[in-house]
């Protein structure tokens, strides 16, 4: 590990926090591949917020950028200092890096596998008076599809905007205590949107109360990870409680809809429904379970 001070760079070398950091690196890829996964094998992103979406990406990347400019003396000490010791010391970058990384490809996929029967409205067509209304598919984009366009492209201006500002400080050399307001800021921008990230998620599947593309295993890995990424980060030098308390947030909302999904999760398989609502069979009289279903089976 680095640690930059009055202009040197003093090589630390630590085994175990080298060794808990490629741990943990492996660990935010497995707990994103089910997720990433899940969407590409049912080939729809359904159940999904775009709210959700855009909070998380826009959340992810404030504290990336935080990360970045609080430690970007021992992102400068990598031209002095042997690759092994850059790659050890940029454990702490490469964790929010990667985290961003997974979680806006969350928002790909969910723009690649957006429901084709949500995109665009439909107007019943009646033909003949005896004839059942026939389905047309119209070119106007639904509200739906309309908003999730819309939050894209404002993460990508985020993104953009808040990249060209961390740099253009760091460029020109900005004085310590500019530096410390702006990545406070990105810090507690993440830290609110964290908060308010989950929010829409959570409204969203108790409505419709359905699990959809959200995928439990992903969650039940970064859950408890979320205390791994807070002690990680809050060991390295430079960083601050502003770094790591928008994954403190996010660990606490996010256990809250891992909760929420198991339950509704037991539902479905209570009522034959797979995680998007639709009937999986039907009982040996014919019937399908209705939503009136008691959830946990009575004594015989």
């Amino acid at each position: 590990m680095l640690a930059p001070g009055h202009g040197k760079c003093h090589v630390e070398h630590d085994t175990l926090t080298s060794v808990f950091t490629a741990l943990l690196l492996l660990g935010l890829i497995a707990s994103y591949l089910p997720q990433h996964w899940r969407i590409i094998s049912k080939k729809s992103s359904e159940g999904f917020s775009p709210w959700f979406l855009l909070l998380g990406s826009t959340s992810s990347a404030s504290v990336m950028l935080n990360v970045v400019a609080l430690q970007w003396g021992v992102i400068k000490c990598c031209s002095v200092v042997s690759a092994g010791s850059c790659v050890e010391s940029l454990g702490g970058v490469a964790q929010v890096a990667l985290t961003w990384f997974l979680f806006t490809m969350i928002l790909v996929l969910y723009m690649i596998y957006f429901p084709e029967h949500l995109k665009y409205s439909e107007v019943d067509i009646s033909t003949r008076a005896d004839a059942p209304p026939m389905h047309l598919q119209t070119t106007v984009k639904t509200d739906e599809w309309r908003l999730a366009i819309t939050l894209s492209w404002v993460v990508a201006f985020h993104i953009v905007l808040i990249i060209f500002v961390t740099f253009l400080l760091i460029g020109t050399n900005a004085s310590r205590r500019t530096l410390e307001l702006w990545t406070g800021f990105l810090g507690m921008f993440s830290a609110c949107l964290a908060v308010v990230q989950y929010l829409p998620q959570l409204l969203y599947t108790w409505n419709t109360k359905l699990v959809g593309a959200l995928s439990i295993p992903m969650m039940c890995i970064q859950t408890p990870g979320a205390i791994l990424m807070v002690t990680s980060i809050a060991i390295r030098p430079d960083t601050n409680w502003t770094s790591w308390a928008p994954f403190a947030v996010a660990g606490v909302m996010q256990g809250i809809l891992l909760v929420m999904c198991l339950f509704w999760q037991q539902r479905q398989n209570k009522l034959g429904l797979d995680e998007f609502g639709r009937p999986l069979s039907a009982d040996a009289a014919g019937h399908v379970p209705q939503e009136t279903s008691p959830l946990l089976g009575s004594s015989q």
